[in-house]
């Protein structure tokens, strides 16, 4: 029996690749690679039919693996495609109406905090996660301080499990573990070679295993 790790855990956000099968080969390698609590799936530039497509191929995958699949942005994709859940693009608004339409039998997170009080309206409305951060905000080997930041003090003084976004190289985990966040968020460091997802993965749950702050039960 595999025991879910008592410390941060890993999400993935999957690459900008349009070639399903690409796509689905890369997650598969690195979903061998270790633990995964959740990916996220962005539409990016994808038209509708060709994002119901991929979400299509790529949940079943994730849950496979014993990760939960979010959908980020449309509902309807997460329902058609049988997703776990879905992270929400928009305000604090947008988040409770996907909380009051989809919770407790679907995941409903969502970000877009630039700061505390943006955060707090989020946090207001029981989300099952808040994420600081963007989800193709890699730009930098490092995690934006910002983020940081806020993922600090939210872990701190509330309950609700927060995502912090971290750089384009694994050299960020430890700093964003070092926050006290429930969960890192990486897609360019995991999956800029998309053979080496795999070997990615297990170094990310190397770093975390070692450095992470242990959470209590």
């Amino acid at each position: 029996m595999t025991l879910t790790p008592n410390r941060c855990r890993l999400v993935l956000i999957t690459p900008d690749l349009e070639d399903v099968s690409q796509l689905s080969d890369g997650l598969e390698n690195a979903l061998r690679g270790g633990d995964v609590a959740s990916v996220i799936i962005p539409q990016r530039n994808l038209d509708d039919h060709a994002f119901q497509t991929i979400a299509e191929t790529l949940v079943p995958i994730v849950q496979k693996a014993g990760a939960a699949a979010l959908i980020a942005g449309d509902t309807r994709v997460m329902g058609r495609s049988k997703a776990d859940g879905v992270h929400v693009i928009g305000n604090a608004e947008d988040v409770y109406d996907a909380v009051e339409d989809f919770a407790p039998q679907k995941i409903v997170g969502g970000g877009n905090a630039k700061d505390r009080h943006a955060a707090l309206s989020i946090g207001d409305t029981q989300p099952d996660y808040l994420f600081f951060g963007k989800i193709d905000g890699d730009i930098k080997p490092e995690a934006h301080p910002k983020n940081l930041a806020l993922g600090q003090w939210w872990a701190e003084f509330v309950e609700i499990p927060c995502i912090v976004a971290g750089g384009s190289h694994i050299d960020c985990v430890d700093k964003v573990a070092e926050t006290g966040c429930d969960f890192i968020a990486l897609g360019k460091a995991v999956f800029a070679k998309i053979d080496e997802a795999a070997l990615k993965v297990s170094e990310i749950n190397a770093i975390l295993d070692e450095k992470a702050p242990r959470f209590e039960d």
